[in-house]
């Protein structure tokens, strides 16, 4: 009989998006640009935190932008993990978009958003970073959290929106011209990878096993944060 590649076998991934900010209230493209947590956003981690912890995780791994480390420290305080940030957990860099509304960048730029809302993931998003350097980015920082986890164990990775997506369809090995399939991420709700049996070179193989948990569903305004 052949082995079944589709049971889980082994660890699990929650990816966990960080909690609400004023820019994501008001509907700007985060990227990079360091904003913290508001007062809904705290309020998030501390009620997904405490949902998260029944999983009993092994390791917690966290962008270092200040929304992520915040949202982290939520779940952190109550299993006592510590925290450690990859910088390669971050959101897409989207050069000179950042900080605007989409209806500004629309001006700005309307054929680089059309494309980018398109799915295009050749596009560097503001002149910066395309979204196959975000997948590849978050791939090899979630390689690196695996590291010190146990073979049964659960990896909390804390990122963004738009990162998490990309990394997810990066991880389970999607056609470039699939990866709009996946929706984003509301504020503070996950996404769970459950691993297979590894392919034939040995590397892991991941399964979605929940994708956009957490509450009842919450229209995503805002990916990219």
């Amino acid at each position: 009989m052949k082995p079944d590649h589709f049971r889980a076998v082994g660890r699990r991934i929650v990816f966990w998006r960080h909690g609400r900010t004023d820019w994501n209230a008001a509907g700007r493209f985060q990227g990079q640009t360091d904003i913290p947590l508001n007062e809904e956003g705290q309020r998030q981690a501390v009620a997904a935190a405490r949902r998260l912890a029944s999983l009993e995780p092994s390791g917690i791994v966290a962008s270092d932008l200040e929304r992520a480390r915040t949202t982290a420290d939520a779940l952190a305080s109550l299993t006592g993990l510590p925290v450690a940030v990859d910088s390669g957990l971050r959101e897409t860099n989207a050069g000179v978009w950042q900080g605007h509304t989409f209806d500004v960048i629309r001006a700005m730029d309307p054929e680089g958003l059309h494309r980018w809302e398109e799915g295009d993931v050749h596009l560097p998003a503001g002149g910066a970073e395309t979204r196959l350097d975000v997948a590849a980015r978050v791939h090899r920082a979630v390689d690196r959290a695996l590291a010190g986890v146990p073979a049964d164990g659960t990896l909390v990775v804390v990122s963004h929106g738009g990162a998490i997506r990309v990394g997810l369809a990066h991880l389970l090995g999607l056609p470039h011209g699939l990866w709009g399939a996946l929706s984003g991420l509301s504020n503070c709700s996950w996404s769970i990878l459950e691993e297979r049996r590894p392919h034939d070179d040995g590397t892991p193989r991941w399964r979605l096993g929940e994708h956009n948990a957490g509450t009842l569903p919450v229209p995503v305004t805002v990916e990219e944060g």
